[in-house]
């Protein structure tokens, strides 16, 4: 029989794993880890240490997600996949994604000898923020075969993905092996909240009922240079105050309509001098919402609004959908069967929705899937002041080893 596992020592070398991890950065001084960066060998390495401690084989497949596989004693049983994203974000903290490819080794060991009627599967995501080539999830979509429509997508340097793919050592005419064939039984993630509503329910824990629908847009507005002195306000065609115009709006929009989020991350302006009208302005626009009508309307309107803005200060107006994600909810039988584990563990709590994106979201388009959140102290998360507390992240640990349980028993009944 399996020893109770020593949680708060397991939780110590999760959370350690989880800093170690942070220290490989394409970034000194900062943790930013993007999609097949040098440094992700590294994070490779450490992953397959703890996999090796455990006697588990690992590989890596052609979208460079990592795999770590627990087989049952029984040869046609169903995979269970666990798994989150090992990227970042710029100047990211810790825990985002990492912690959910950790946690699953973590309970893989609490598992020890203990038999399961169904495989795991732990996969740690090469690619979900979208941050090198501006499209998310390369990682999940490899699992599910459709990553191969990314291939031609480049980053800020020119490099298409299928070139990054070839420069880390992997093969890219392997990718269509990457697509998971296994009988899944399910997807299971454990992740940061990435927001306060936890921490403002004095609540550890929560299951996710659904993750929202996200639409990513790349927008353009195009005037003409002209020297900033020489210039009156009447006759230019200043695209940047159109983009601010347009800004404003979704800002405005997104204030009036409960539950919409619209967020303006970042602009570049042309030619970027201090004297000279810009010319061309470029922004990336993201929009959110549980219901995927509401998103869609809401998307139009500010679509429309752009039209407006561009024909009002004789600009042109152009954009172009960079992800139409639509919500996702969570499987009724998992989450069910992750509440009961709450309860069991004394951290009853009703399910709560997701305003960010994540795996699950995209995996549970295809199989059944589960999400767990843990408390973000402060509600903070991409960014470097990102922690954890070790009571939250053990409490989890439990929460996942008796939700492994309960499955187990569930999958027994089933024959």
């Amino acid at each position: 029989m399996t020893a109770a596992p020593d949680w708060t020592a397991l939780t110590g070398r999760s959370l350690a794993c989880c800093l170690e991890i942070a220290a490989h950065t394409e970034e000194p001084g900062l943790i930013t880890r993007t999609f097949l960066s040098p440094p992700m060998k590294a994070v490779h390495a450490r992953l397959d240490t703890w996999a090796a401690a455990l006697a588990l084989p690992t590989h890596l497949d052609a979208a460079g997600n990592w795999h770590a596989v627990r087989r049952s004693q029984r040869p046609s049983a169903r995979t269970l996949i666990i798994g989150s994203h090992l990227d970042s974000v710029p100047n990211a903290g810790p825990y985002d994604g990492i912690l959910g490819v950790v946690a699953g080794l973590a309970l893989l060991e609490a598992l020890g000898s203990t038999p399961l009627p169904y495989h795991i599967r732990v996969v740690g995501f090469s690619e979900e923020e979208g941050v090198r080539f501006g499209v998310p999830f390369i990682g999940s979509r490899a699992l599910i075969g459709t990553a191969g429509e990314l291939l031609e997508g480049v980053d800020a340097g020119g490099v298409s993905v299928a070139q990054a793919i070839t420069e880390y050592g992997l093969d890219v005419n392997e990718l269509p092996a990457a697509q998971v064939r296994d009988d899944v039984l399910g997807y299971f993630e454990l992740h940061i909240e990435q927001g306060p509503v936890l921490e403002a329910g004095h609540l550890a824990l929560a299951p996710v009922s659904a993750i929202v629908g996200q639409s990513r847009l790349e927008v353009r507005f195009s005037g003409k240079a002209n020297h900033a002195g020489t210039t009156p306000m009447r006759l230019r065609r200043d695209a940047l105050t159109g983009a601010s115009a347009l800004i404003l709006a979704a800002e405005t929009l997104a204030r009036h309509l409960p539950g919409l989020v619209a967020t303006v991350g970042s602009l570049t302006a042309l030619p970027g001098a201090s004297n000279v009208i810009p010319a061309e302005v470029s922004l990336p626009l993201d929009i959110r919402h549980a219901d995927d009508e509401v998103r869609l309307w809401a998307q139009g309107e500010l679509l429309a609004e752009g039209e407006r803005i561009a024909q009002q200060r004789g600009l042109t107006f152009r954009h172009e959908s960079r992800l139409d994600k639509t919500a996702t909810p969570m499987d009724a039988g998992l989450t069910g069967l992750l509440g009961r584990a709450l309860n069991d563990e004394g951290h009853g709590t009703p399910p709560m929705l997701s305003g960010a994106g994540h795996d699950a979201g995209v995996l549970g388009h295809v199989w059944p899937a589960a999400m767990l959140f843990v408390r973000s102290p402060g509600g903070l998360s991409h960014h470097p002041d990102e922690t954890m507390l070790p009571g939250d992240v053990e409490a989890a640990l439990r929460v996942g080893l008796r939700f492994l349980h309960l499955l187990a028993e569930q999958e027994d009944n089933r024959g």
